[in-house]
């Protein structure tokens, strides 16, 4: 034993000169921190933060703002159990078959690299404190972007959830989404029905986007439009949209998505339109990530300067699904509605927006 002990200590010496010789020789000709300045440093980068994190805005937009981007960090960072019960008493709906939840912003359906906590990593606990602690974990139906708020759908077993995916998947499930904007469509009702796809968009930092691939095109000499070949890794998308308001450079949109195509209300907006979602950083630009330019008139609306529009939230909202009987009777269609979130709803009386009146469904046992 003595003999083990005495070699393992001249080896953890061994690595911890090798350790000490790498560092030196990367570092360059840099004399290393004593451990008292190394204290220092850190003392003063966490004072800095702290600075950071105390300095509040003057305005009342501007630092309702602040708390959304910290309550989308710390929806990261919350405990699954929290967040289960969070949605537990957001529940706009539920019965044998499905549990209806209200989205809320800034948290993601699925997990990713940077990814700390998502929607699927609670669906054990959230079924758990439904059911019992015997219960089958809840399954997903569709998914939302991060940044969306609104109706989500679970089911509480495999068949019911392949079920609903398949009523999706058939375009039997009637979506309905309302959308804040840039500028005003024109007309002010139609039918966005262009193909996307996705691509590299050409600039400074390498990103991909969902972009329009036009089954027509303009020619250059003569004007003249003509069908080109469809572009083999591009989808069909399909948009209904309607103004509903307008007014500061801004309007409300109604939204009816017959695809299900990745980004397509954004991409359709703001590509096919010309008026990107207030809060659509991605898509306010092609070759560039960089902040939605916003006009003048909104900027003050909203009582910000343009410096800070790069927190503004994605103002897009799922309000409503409705899911088909399965006796096929309009009667017995399951409505499932949900109020748009507070800085939506503070947004367009900035803006002197008009809305229709909304009420969340009524949650049943």
């Amino acid at each position: 034993m003595a003999a083990q002990s005495g070699a393992s200590c001249r080896a953890l010496r061994l690595v911890l000169k090798a350790g000490r010789r790498a560092f030196s020789h990367s570092q360059g000709a840099a004399a290393p921190l004593s451990a008292q300045q190394l204290a220092e440093k850190i003392r003063a980068e966490k004072q800095e933060q702290k600075k950071k994190q105390a300095e509040v805005p003057k305005d009342r937009v501007s630092r309702r703002v602040q708390e959304l981007a910290q309550l989308t960090k710390q929806l990261q960072r919350v405990h699954p159990n929290v967040l289960a019960k969070a949605l537990k008493n957001g529940i706009l709906y539920q019965n044998k078959e499905i549990v209806v939840i209200n989205k809320p912003y800034g948290l993601p359906v699925h997990g990713g690299p940077k990814v700390k906590m998502c929607i699927t990593d609670v669906l054990p606990v959230l079924a758990k404190m439904l059911d019992g602690m015997k219960a089958e974990p809840l399954h997903l139906c569709h998914r939302l972007d991060k940044e969306t708020t609104g109706v989500m759908v679970l089911a509480r077993d495999e068949d019911t959830a392949h079920q609903i995916q398949q009523l999706f998947k058939t375009r039997q499930v009637e979506k309905k989404y309302w959308a804040i904007c840039i500028g005003e469509p024109k007309p002010a009702e139609g039918v966005v029905d262009i193909p996307i796809m996705e691509k590299e968009a050409e600039g400074n930092q390498l990103h991909y986007k969902m972009t329009l691939a036009p089954n027509y095109r303009v020619s250059s000499e003569d004007g003249n439009m003509f069908k080109v070949r469809k572009h083999r890794d591009a989808s069909m998308a399909v948009t209904q949209y309607r103004v509903l308001s307008s007014s500061s450079s801004c309007s409300l949109l109604e939204l009816h998505p017959v695809t299900g195509v990745k980004h397509q209300i954004r991409v359709h907006l703001a590509y096919g339109l010309g008026c990107p979602i207030l809060g659509d950083h991605k898509y306010s630009h092609w070759n560039k990530l960089a902040p939605q330019k916003l006009p003048k008139a909104a900027l003050k609306r909203l009582g910000l300067e343009q410096v800070k529009a790069r927190h503004l939230p994605l103002h897009l909202h799922a309000c409503q699904l409705t899911l088909p009987a399965k006796n096929g009777s309009e009667e017995d269609k399951i409505h499932l509605v949900c109020k748009p979130p507070l800085f939506f709803i503070r947004s367009l009386q900035r803006l002197k927006l008009e809305f229709p009146e909304i009420r969340n469904s009524e949650p049943k046992q």
